[in-house]
């Protein structure tokens, strides 16, 4: 019936009205087909463009953790994170890094978390006061900067292991020491030539040091280097003694002191330096691109409490209490880590 209806209708229509009337269909069609195919470009821009923003690596070419390693790794409690941790990525000229945290709101919070200061002229997306979430993706751009990379040295340490199959009163060397390698990746602004500051981005253990270990007698003078038996069994002693080690900087004599005053011995101080060398070279300004802080890489920072940027002592009493309380001791959090890679 409507089609009857529509067909008498047309009937009175002059052919003039009549063109009209199809040309302004014909118009209509054209747009809705132009607007789907629009949505539909825009729709596919925006996952592409998602896609690339979503696999960030930093300048030196380690690649920064993914959402799902970020993920397993607060699952596993990796440097005290719990089930409130949560991250959200920040890239800065490029740099990616990811922040760790509780209770992130907006976009402001994530870079107080993080501790990144914004110049007046910075360009950040999204907006300060957008809401955020683990799929959001801050980026920071600042004019006239450059990313540079600098190596420093890391100490070693020397630990004295006994041996008696060495005469009592005479050293050995069991291993030369080698110095490590801490990467820092410092963002630079300049008017000119003049470098006007200098912010660290991340600063992580490139190349873990080597500890000198010396071997010390602790045999008779009569002792005999041919004793296969002697020899064999001080031999294996020996390996399984973890020895002992002077501490190096003040950080690691407060640690030492610490370490003492719970009843641990020696061989934990030995393992804890060992274990915090190989995970901050003992810098208090660590910073993983994963988002660990501090000597102890604490995630995220904020949780070793207030001074937890720059204070040693907060930083270190932290991150031995945290020691204690999931691996009894720092042989034993040592040990997670050489099977782990964390702890």
């Amino acid at each position: 019936m409507a089609g009857h209806r529509m067909a008498r209708k047309t009937r009175h229509l002059s052919k003039r009205q009549l063109i009209t009337l199809i040309g302004s269909i014909a118009v209509i069609a054209v747009l809705i087909v132009a607007g789907a195919l629009t949505a539909g470009a825009y729709s596919n821009h925006s996952k592409k463009t998602l896609a690339t923003q979503s696999s960030f690596s930093v300048t030196d070419g380690r690649q920064v953790a993914s959402r799902s390693t970020a993920r397993t790794e607060i699952k596993d409690g990796m440097g005290g994170a719990t089930a409130d941790t949560s991250y959200v990525r920040v890239s800065i000229n490029g740099h990616s890094r990811l922040v760790f945290g509780s209770n992130f709101t907006t976009v402001r919070s994530v870079l107080q978390q993080a501790g990144i200061t914004l110049e007046p002229e910075d360009e950040v997306s999204p907006s300060l006061t957008s809401r955020v979430s683990e799929k959001t993706v801050i980026t920071i751009t600042r004019a006239n900067t450059t990313i540079e990379t600098v190596d420093t040295d890391i100490d070693f340490n020397t630990i004295q292991k006994e041996d008696p199959s060495l005469p009592k009163g005479t050293t050995k060397v069991q291993t030369e020491g080698k110095k490590g390698v801490m990467e820092q990746t410092n963002l630079v602004q300049k008017a000119g030539t003049k470098r006007v500051s200098v912010n660290t981005l991340a600063s992580w253990v490139k190349t873990a040091p080597v500890n000198k270990v010396v071997l010390v007698g602790t045999g008779s003078a009569s002792t005999s280097s041919s004793s296969s038996s002697s020899s064999s069994s001080s031999s294996s002693s020996s390996s399984a003694s973890v020895g002992t080690t002077m501490p190096v900087g003040e950080a690691q004599s407060y640690a030492h002191q610490q370490v003492l005053a719970k009843g641990w011995g020696e061989d934990q101080f030995t393992c804890l330096v060992t274990l915090w060398q190989r995970e901050s070279g003992w810098r208090v300004t660590a910073s993983n691109p994963s988002g660990a802080y501090g000597i102890p890489q604490a995630l995220p920072g904020s949780k070793m409490g207030a001074g937890w940027q720059t204070d040693a002592k907060v930083q270190i009493n932290w991150g031995l209490g945290y020691i204690q309380g999931r691996y009894t001791n720092p042989c034993g959090a040592l040990s997670h880590s050489n099977s782990m890679g964390w702890y």
